[in-house]
């Protein structure tokens, strides 16, 4: 599994990703900053139908998990 850092808007795209070399330390508010995922060959993330549920009790919640980093405030 890898690190992908959310650079884009969207947090189910997993186009708004960009794959990092280690977990990304990111400051702001309770949004997404990074998931922890599959590689897809291509360097995006694979963005599973449980990757994307872990995304949204991440949000709902304001707790990041195993696979979700929320950004750092």
């Amino acid at each position: 599994m890898a690190w992908f850092e959310l650079t884009g808007t969207d947090p189910y795209q997993a186009s708004n990703y960009t794959l990092r070399q280690t977990q990304p330390f990111c400051t702001g508010t309770d949004q997404v900053c990074a998931i922890q995922a599959l590689n897809d060959g291509s360097n995006n993330p694979v963005i599973s139908p449980t990757l994307e549920q872990e995304i949204e009790l991440a949000l709902a919640n304001n707790t990041p998990s195993t696979n979700v980093k929320l950004k750092d405030v």
